[in-house]
């Protein structure tokens, strides 16, 4: 529900004024770097945080969202901070990271998403859930599609059990696009975090300014192209990101919150996450 720029905004146009974001990449926005901030990521959050502090007084936002968190790490470092934070509205993307692992148990992963949802609820904030989106056209990612399909229902019944609202990637087809994806191809790029901020703003029927977007056609390739393309991707994304999970470690591992603290949306310090112990200094 896009509305034109010249529209008075003559009342509040939604009921939140302490939104709060909690995840992992997806949410801290990897795959849309932001150039004025050196290591800061926008994404969907942030689209979506503006837009809603552009229809209100007094709004103001917290990311508590960290790259590779599998969602009992989200749970246990984020869950705490968050109620502190006293939020009426809550975005929750969590259990992804643990999808895409090999073995994981989408039901196993659903069951923790419950308990986390259940506690949530009690607080009276809206909150947001998402399921994954359709990685059919994926490479390799796409062996998990079934799994995802999965997980997906799982959270539309966790959704249902706490009142919950679902924002559904999985129907959003613009996501089939690879423009959408980052050239890592499991982040999306600025034009799919922009596509997903509408979305999430549609779902919660708040009026916003964001336009739709329609890349160009990319050209066609051959399948020699095409080839050459997932061996250069693989060398340089899907093994060093196997390699870290064999090891146990994560591309968040010493990372901050790039927002930890609930403050007013513009005019309020944004620095981005930071290895701890390696904070930037005070001005």
């Amino acid at each position: 529900m896009r509305v034109a720029e010249d529209q008075p905004q003559t009342a509040p146009q939604h009921p939140w004024t302490r939104y709060v974001a909690l995840g992992d990449s997806f949410t801290e926005g990897i795959g849309d770097p932001d150039p004025s901030r050196p290591g800061y990521h926008r994404g969907w959050a942030d689209r979506v945080a503006e837009e809603l502090a552009a229809r209100t007084q007094h709004f103001a936002y917290a990311n508590l969202a960290v790259r590779g968190r599998l969602i009992e790490q989200i749970r246990d470092e984020q869950m705490g901070p968050a109620l502190e934070l006293k939020p009426d509205l809550i975005t929750l993307c969590a259990g992804g990271n643990d999808v895409l692992r090999p073995g994981s148990d989408p039901d196993e992963t659903a069951r923790i998403l419950d308990t986390m949802v259940q506690v949530l609820s009690t607080t009276g904030a809206t909150v947001v859930l998402f399921n994954g989106p359709d990685v059919r056209e994926t490479p390799v990612v796409g062996s998990i599609r079934g799994k995802v399909a999965i997980f997906n229902e799982n959270v539309r019944t966790v959704a249902k059990r706490h009142d919950a609202v679902v924002a559904d990637l999985w129907s959003l087809r613009e996501l089939t696009r690879p423009n959408m994806w980052d050239e890592d191809r499991l982040h999306f790029s600025p034009l799919g975090h922009h596509t997903i901020a509408a979305m999430v703003l549609e779902t919660l029927n708040v009026p916003h300014q964001l336009d739709p977007v329609e890349p160009s056609p990319l050209p066609e390739r051959s399948w020699r192209e095409a080839r050459v393309d997932d061996v250069v991707w693989a060398r340089h994304h899907l093994f060093p990101w196997v390699i870290r999970r064999l090891r146990g470690r994560s591309s968040g591992d010493g990372v901050t919150p790039k927002r930890p603290n609930i403050e007013p949306l513009f005019g309020g310090s944004m620095p981005p996450g930071v290895a701890a112990g390696d904070q930037p200094e005070s001005r």
